[in-house]
């Protein structure tokens, strides 16, 4: 059965609310109906309840881009996944890449956090990638088997089959440096084996894998006609409407 690509936004630390809700309402916009792709947008903690009102006709989907691994309790700053579903959102990106290097999260938080939200009836869109030391010694492979391994550990079969894994190579993310798409594709084949060890065939060839780091309108075409890539995570790009839109939009070549 053919994987759905998915496309999601991740705005970040960016925007005021008045940024936010127009660039949520040019999204709706530019992309009032959507043909065999999936979409969804991931703005900050409190702009959520107001893109979710904007999203309410639209195909696009509402994520966040965090969330604890306890469902309620003393933890001051937090936000818990039952409190995100109750807020309308599908997804929920969990340990992404500013997330383990610049607030210590290991595997095994990223873990926690999975199955709180898989319990509360989200999509986890789980994060993997190497730094740019890391590449240059060969080792990208073991890390991205390493964080798989250890985030997705004592997850059953079905479990997986609920997630989205997005490859995002650190020394790609914000710096305009792209993975080729040669480069990309090798790392998604490998990732994809390595969920076929922890989940069997079926669900490995079913789980979609995104690609994310300086993805552009201007380069998704050859990415996504790669086949392992299931889409794309995106971040700076995503907050243009006309940009994410033509992103949502890509050509297989």
């Amino acid at each position: 059965m053919p994987r759905i690509p998915v496309v999601v936004g991740n705005w970040k630390m960016h925007g005021s609310l008045r940024e936010a809700t127009a660039l949520v309402s040019g999204i709706v916009r530019e992309c009032a109906e959507l043909d065999g792709v999936e979409a969804g947008v991931c703005p900050p903690f409190p702009y959520l309840a107001d893109v979710h009102d904007l999203l309410e006709n639209s195909p696009v989907r509402l994520g966040a881009q965090n969330c604890h691994w306890e469902a309620k309790g003393a933890f001051t700053g937090e936000v818990s996944a039952p409190m995100l579903k109750d807020l309308g959102c599908t997804y929920v990106i969990l340990g992404h890449s500013e997330r383990r290097h610049g607030l210590a999260e290991t595997d095994a938080v990223v873990n926690k956090k999975i199955k709180a939200a898989l319990a509360a009836g989200l999509t986890p869109i789980v994060c993997i990638g190497e730094l740019l030391a890391e590449r240059e010694a060969g080792q990208t492979l073991a890390v991205v088997e390493r964080q798989l391994k250890g985030s997705l550990a004592g997850f059953a079969s079905e479990e997986v089959a609920r997630m989205i894994i997005a490859y995002e190579p650190v020394w790609a993310i914000g710096t305009g440096k792209t993975a080729t798409p040669t480069q990309a594709q090798e790392v998604h084949a490998a990732a994809r084996k390595i969920l076929e060890g922890l989940a069997g065939r079926s669900v490995a060839q079913s789980v979609r894998i995104q690609y994310g780091g300086s993805v552009k309108a201007d380069n998704i075409d050859e990415l996504m006609s790669q086949p392992d890539l299931d889409g794309a995570l995106v971040g700076g790009a995503s907050l243009d409407a006309a940009s994410f839109c033509r992103i949502i939009r890509f050509k297989r070549r």
